[in-house]
């Protein structure tokens, strides 16, 4: 069973960056589709990123397209997310996430993902 760890969050001004690490045991995480999600206080948790087991595909949602940049690095089992140009909307607690089915297609939704870390708190103030 493969278990995520994330780090990496923090308080940082509208602008500034911060990239969030999610570090996996377990032999099989380079098969996994892997995802970043957000949970902002009072809403649900939504999508942010994802990559395929490869590190071929990658997927955004709209809202932080072309400022976050998900990668991967299977050698040593971690997930990244770089942030860019945080904006306020951004805070949210971060989560990793591993869909283990093994799935060809890399899903956006939430309950496809069924393995998640504990969530790394990010705080972007104006």
């Amino acid at each position: 069973q493969v278990q995520l760890v994330e780090s990496g969050g923090g308080w940082v001004q509208t602008g500034a960056s911060l990239r969030l690490s999610c570090a996996a045991s377990g032999r099989t995480f380079s098969r996994y589709n892997m995802g970043w999600f957000r949970q902002a206080p009072g809403k649900e948790r939504e999508f942010a990123a994802a990559i395929s087991w490869s590190g071929h595909n990658t997927y955004y949602a709209d809202s932080v397209e072309g400022r976050f940049t998900i990668s991967r690095d299977n050698a040593n089992n971690i997930v990244y997310l770089q942030m860019n140009n945080l904006k306020p909307e951004d805070t949210a607690v971060y989560y990793c996430a591993a869909d283990s089915r093994l799935a060809v297609l890399v899903s956006t939704a939430v309950s496809e993902y069924d393995l998640w870390g504990q969530g790394t708190q990010v705080t972007v103030s104006s």
